[in-house]
């Protein structure tokens, strides 16, 4: 499999600069929006029933995170889905800690009958959202690699979609075509909400990339992945290291993307 040029991804995003809708978490907001604003995108963040549907149309890119939800918000969420998908909008779904309660399992069986472009969580929301059986606590990331993977492939053959496993080294795959990704640093686990902030950004990048969302979602990652080794050179904590990473970020070039990203194609294990 020839290796796509992710810089060329990143390169079209800096130039579209899409607007993304995020419907994130409490935690999450102020964050994603400045690590969406770094690499070159532009973020909104709307909630409310009542404009959901109207702005969601205007948007270039919808992005939902279920980590704080509640009544409101999954009708908001619902009303955006539908929405991007009347008006052919990409949207990714972060399934925030599925495996917990009943309630998220039901929202986000609602939201993948609705069609996201991609699905971006842990091993662990992966296999929950696959209907598996999972040790993950929360949010955290238990699972074994080789279950885990096969639910993500599973997953995205269900759902047509694509689907981004992350955690210590990234999987991509659209069923078929399968990306390892490997990077990062060991305090993003420290850093609360960056795993949010990447799922913003694979919107803006599938949402700038419409014709190669796989490739699309690969250098999201890729970004992520070599920003946070650059970020983790100079930072002496987590606080350091999350001012770091947006300084990375918005340094980054597509030159840059692509000859250091680690991406390797994968057959399914």
């Amino acid at each position: 499999m020839t290796l796509p040029p992710l810089g060329d991804y990143l390169a079209t995003l800096r130039t579209a600069t899409p607007l993304v809708h995020c419907m994130t978490n409490y935690v999450a907001m102020n964050s994603t929006a400045n690590l969406l604003l770094a690499t070159g995108a532009s973020p909104a963040m709307l909630h409310a029933p009542e404009e959901v549907a109207e702005f969601t149309a205007i948007s270039t890119g919808l992005s939902i995170n279920i980590g704080t939800i509640s009544a409101h918000w999954a009708e908001a969420m619902l009303t955006a889905a539908a929405t991007a998908g009347q008006h052919s909008i990409p949207w990714v779904l972060d399934p925030v800690a599925v495996g917990a309660t009943y309630y998220r399992q039901s929202l986000c069986t609602r939201l993948l009958a609705l069609k996201p472009s991609v699905i971006r969580g842990n091993a662990s929301e992966i296999l929950a959202l696959n209907g598996l059986a999972s040790q993950g606590r929360g949010v955290d990331s238990t699972a074994a690699s080789g279950q885990a993977i096969d639910a993500a492939i599973a997953l995205a053959q269900k759902h047509g979609c694509i689907v981004a496993m992350t955690g210590e080294s990234d999987w991509v795959t659209n069923g078929t075509q399968h990306y390892r990704i490997h990077g990062g640093h060991p305090l993003m686990p420290r850093v609360t909400t960056l795993g949010c902030g990447l799922s913003a950004l694979v919107t803006a990048f599938v949402a700038a990339n419409r014709e190669a969302p796989l490739e699309a979602t690969a250098a999201a990652l890729g970004c992520f992945a070599v920003a946070g080794e650059r970020a983790g050179k100079t930072a002496q904590g987590p606080g350091s290291f999350q001012v770091a990473l947006l300084d990375a970020l918005y340094q980054l070039t597509p030159d840059d993307l692509t000859a250091h990203t680690q991406l390797e194609p994968r057959h399914a294990v």
